[in-house]
């Protein structure tokens, strides 16, 4: 897969400019279709990109914002990838699909999130571990071999089991989005760019990729 690929100074710089790259696309999506459809990782750099797009002319009332990932953790618990996305939208109104995780029967509630999925969403934005997981496609788990779903369940990753959309959910989006900032990404962010296999970030298919990274991890 070919990416493209704009870098930058520090992660304030990458934020402000991430939030900029999605209110064009909004817009754009908007004049288009009438809606705005953008799925969101978890994570400190997408939390202050969603932060600056707050405050961005956006067209909020047409925007639905969809989970890339979820912990199964309950609604309280800090570790909730929900909760800093409300946090960090302060109040602007789009509407926000959370993934069902304090349901008892997580895979059919896997199911039912992705039923709410367009036929393909219009950004989805991913993360990259140093271990090379994105979303919640973690190395070694067999949710990285989920071909017939569209959202599945991990094992326990880092002390938690995830929700997560499957590389079919990836594949069917329009585009995607990369925020890459620090060093101990190097790495990862290497072998992604060499499309190598090995790392599940490196599996990922898409007919229109851009990765924005802060210096430190190029």
């Amino acid at each position: 897969m070919r990416h493209e690929i704009r870098d930058f100074a520090d992660d304030d710089s990458l934020a402000r400019a991430a939030a900029d790259y999605v209110a064009d696309v909004a817009r754009r999506c908007v004049d288009e279709r009438g809606r705005f459809g953008f799925a969101v990782s978890g994570g400190r750099t997408p939390w202050a990109m969603v932060a600056a797009l707050s405050e961005r002319e956006m067209p909020w009332t047409r925007t639905t914002i969809y989970q890339v990932d979820e912990r199964v953790v309950s609604d309280t618990d800090p570790a909730r990838n929900l909760t800093r996305l409300a946090e960090s939208l302060a109040g602007v109104p789009a509407v926000v699909e959370p993934m069902d995780v304090d349901n008892e029967d997580l895979d059919a509630a896997a199911e039912r999130y992705a039923q709410l999925l367009p036929a393909r969403l219009d950004l989805v934005h991913l993360g990259l571990g140093a271990d090379g997981h994105t979303a919640s496609l973690v190395p070694d788990d067999p949710v990285l071999d989920v071909s017939d779903r569209l959202v599945a369940l991990t094992g326990v990753y880092e002390g938690h089991r995830r929700m997560t959309l499957t590389y079919p959910a990836l594949a069917a989006a329009a585009q995607l989005l990369w925020l890459i900032a620090g060093a101990d990404k190097r790495h990862a962010l290497a072998g992604l760019l060499a499309g190598d296999t090995a790392s599940p970030a490196g599996r990922v298919v898409s007919s229109r990729s851009l990765i924005m990274a802060e210096r430190s991890a190029l």
